[in-house]
């Protein structure tokens, strides 16, 4: 913590200026002023919070205000934190004010809500236990037992009320005092204890290089059960560049890759050090917390996630702020949770888009931990079965050190895979049905053994669009330039784009003819055809469209977990991390949906897609079967996932990229322009693609010309790209930032970029 007695502060004020501002700190702040400090300083002619992220001896500025208060008795942020943070600015082109809040929770920043106090009971020492009032006993009683408790939880457990515990208090009774309750997103419930589990060759080497690489980190002895010396560990996870290699577990569904991360987070506590594990989906988060917290019963484990309430979130991160949490679990928000002796961030399912922020700053929170265990000097474990090409790529480089796991765990067989040629399915069936015979037949023989089965089609609603077979016409959104997908439950057309709704028409808008068809499908489509086809199964559907509550998450995978429900059926939310043993059938509905989009990716994202979906099949006793429908069966990505052949399907995808200088062959930025009017957005861009193409002349960068973007029109905005590539990056950032610096485009135009994009529509 570095603080000076008077002197200069440059404070990053809560708007996207990005600039540092000096401000003078007067006597009265001397010594409370820190980096990393919430303070209030005069702006303009108003009062405006900001962040210290600099301490100076003097400023090039004669006249300087000063720092009106300081908010908060301990910085927020830490230097490492904060040099993160700038690392971000220059990286993905954005204000540095929207990395710092980026970095903290909206409720830690706006300082509204506190912690939760009620009212406690304690115990008096000899206090006469009430011989006619069997309830005041029974309160006594507890107390005892219990050492203490809050008044509301003490009154149901005594079968009484408030009211008589406060009247016990007012007799001396016993004690009642404000108390701290905590709001803990997983509080009372109990989890029993588990021990590590004996390890298979692979999976102890993997274990072996996660502990290399922290004990690199926090410069201690190697543990002795290491079976590579000193030389050879450190070797292995240090190369010539400063800094600690990260590990890329390549592990197959059902390898045991958790167990791993269990054991390192355990061997980083030894040696005094706090852990971050990422997941990528929400969903994943309870059962994640469900074995880190019986794992390690005596630690305080954390969540961060947005599903957590204002006043969970408020809890969660000051309990990591003030030292008290050593290990913290969250999507892509907690790898800027504030743990004060980092050793470890593992990021489970590495390959996940899920990491990837859509708004600004448009961050990948997995490039963020990698950067961050740079700067702290900490372990850093990416896990995955499919993992993203970049990251295999910058393994087999040697920038990442590699540990295979080929194998399951218990010599469980990998699910066999099977793949319906829908071309042929539609000729035998006379039609397109939501169910082919091969997988109505599998359902059913699994269902006839008690055992589950998942089915998985990456699209909500009912119908992907509805459309007049007299004239033709298609409901379209009027905000973007996509079809309107039915809603069956809700009887409404919705946007997944903009959100826009609209009433199903009875007749067709253009031509008034009655007879409006439906094509198409989504998982409420799904969820129907199975329950007329299985009308005795128990069927639950999960997607986005279902999880009205926070809660609801838990309790339908419980619900599974626990055999109440024979099949479920869902989006990418059920396709990854999930483990249930008695899951031994997993039907993938439409296998080519996102395999012909117009992105490079494209065949990279079905592979990991099926592979994934496929790895919840088979976890348990029982051998595993999954079904495929497609109607591009032969395609090389689909092939090799049925084989789950990762290291065959690089090698045939790593050459292409090659050729055309895709990642991981390059970095990409883009650009994009959006605006309500067409013709104007397309000139900021055609303007902006000429100041880039003279900006980076030279440097080696293929620069495309500004076009329409695939998806050329959402929220009513036009949008038009410009693509760069080039193999230096952090060059190439700062000549697009300081183009767009030197650009005003007009006031219903926005500009914004995107580096390393995910998504090219």
């Amino acid at each position: 913590m570095t603080a000076v007695s008077n002197g200069i502060a440059k404070v990053v004020v809560d708007l996207a200026l990005d600039r540092e501002f000096d401000y003078r700190i007067p006597a009265a702040l001397a010594g409370q002023v820190h980096v990393g400090s919430r303070v209030r300083v005069p702006f303009g002619r108003t009062i405006a919070q900001g962040y210290v992220v600099g301490l100076a001896d003097s400023s090039t500025f004669a006249k300087l205000k000063d720092i009106a208060e300081v908010v908060g008795k301990k910085p927020l942020l830490s230097d490492k934190i904060l040099e993160l943070t700038r690392w971000m600015s220059r990286y993905y082109c954005c204000p540095i004010e929207l990395c710092v809040r980026c970095a903290l929770p909206e409720v830690v920043r706006k300082a509204q809500i506190s912690w939760q106090e009620r009212l406690y009971a304690r115990p008096v020492p000899d206090a006469p236990v009430p011989q006619r009032a069997p309830k005041q006993a029974r309160v006594l009683q507890i107390l005892q037992e219990t050492g203490g408790m809050f008044v509301a939880k003490l009154a149901r457990a005594a079968d009484t009320d408030p009211g008589t515990i406060k009247r016990m208090a007012d007799k001396g009774l016993l004690e009642l005092v404000e108390h701290v309750e905590e709001r803990d997103p997983f509080g009372g419930e109990v989890f029993l204890p588990t021990e590590p589990l004996p390890l298979t060759p692979d999976q102890q080497k993997a274990l072996e290089l996660c502990r290399a690489a922290i004990d690199a980190g926090c410069h201690s002895e190697r543990s002795e059960e290491s079976r590579l010396s000193p030389a050879e560990t450190l070797r292995a996870v240090q190369g010539d560049r400063p800094g600690i290699k990260p590990v890329l577990i390549h592990g197959v569904t059902g390898s045991g890759k958790t167990e791993i991360y269990l054991q390192a987070i355990e061997y980083a506590l030894r040696q005094g050090k706090d852990s971050i594990v990422l997941v990528p989906e929400i969903s994943l988060t309870p059962q994640t917390v469900e074995r880190f917290r019986a794992r390690f019963p005596q630690q305080q484990i954390t969540v961060l996630h947005s599903h957590l309430s204002a006043g969970e979130r408020h809890d969660q991160w000051h309990k990591i702020h003030d030292g008290e949490s050593h290990i913290v679990i969250g999507a892509r928000s907690a790898v800027f949770a504030p743990v004060r002796a980092l050793g470890l961030i593992v990021v489970d399912e590495e390959h996940e888009n899920s990491y990837k922020q859509e708004e600004a700053p448009r961050y990948n929170a997995r490039d963020l931990a990698v950067m961050r265990g740079k700067l702290e000097r900490a372990a850093v474990v990416l896990g995955s079965a499919t993992p993203s090409l970049e990251s295999y790529y910058n393994a087999r480089r040697g920038r990442y050190v590699l540990a295979s796991l080929p194998q399951r765990i218990d010599h469980r067989q990998m699910p066999v895979m099977r793949i319906v040629d829908m071309r042929k399915e539609i000729i035998r069936a006379k039609g397109l049905y939501v169910l082919s015979y091969r997988l109505r037949d599998a359902i059913q023989a699994r269902l006839d053994k008690n055992e589950q089965v998942i089915l998985f089609l990456n699209r909500r609603g009912y119908a992907t669009h509805c459309f007049c077979p007299k004239c033709g016409h298609v409901e379209h959104c009027p905000n973007c330039s996509i079809t309107l997908t039915y809603h069956k439950k809700a009887e409404q057309l919705i946007c997944h784009l903009c959100g826009h709704t609209t009433a199903v028409p009875k007749v067709c808008p253009e031509c008034r003819d009655p007879a409006i068809r439906y094509r198409g499908m989504g998982t409420e489509k799904v969820e129907a055809a199975i329950q007329k086809a299985f009308p005795k199964a128990r069927v639950q559907r999960m997607d986005s469209d279902m999880m009205t509550r926070k809660s609801l998450y838990r309790e339908i995978l419980g619900a599974f977990r626990v055999g109440k429900i024979d099949i479920l059926v869902g989006t990418q939310m059920i396709a990854k991390g999930l483990h249930f043993p008695n899951v031994t059938l997993v039907g993938i509905i439409h296998a080519d949906m996102a395999l012909h989009l117009p992105d490079f990716r494209a065949a990279e994202r079905t592979f990991q897609l099926l592979v994934q979906v496929a790895g919840r099949a088979g976890r348990g006793d029982v051998a595993g079967e999954v079904v495929v429908q497609s109607f591009t069966p032969f395609h090389p990505a689909l092939q090799f996932a049925r084989q789950h052949d990762y290291v065959g399907f690089y090698e045939q995808e790593i050459p292409c990229r090659q050729e055309l200088r895709y990642p991981p062959f390059s970095r990409v930025v883009l650009v994009t322009v959006r605006g309500r009017h067409e013709e104007k957005a397309r000139f900021v861009a055609e303007a902006l693609a000429k100041k880039l193409r003279a900006a980076t002349a030279r440097l080696p960068v293929l620069l495309g010309a500004a076009t329409p973007a695939p998806l050329a029109r959402v929220h009513n905005q036009y949008r038009y790209q410009i693509m760069l590539r080039s193999e230096q990056i952090m060059k190439l950032t700062e000549a697009v930032s300081n183009v767009l610096a030197a650009t005003r485009p007009p006031a219903d135009v926005h500009v914004h970029v995107d580096v390393d994009p995910l998504s090219l529509l």
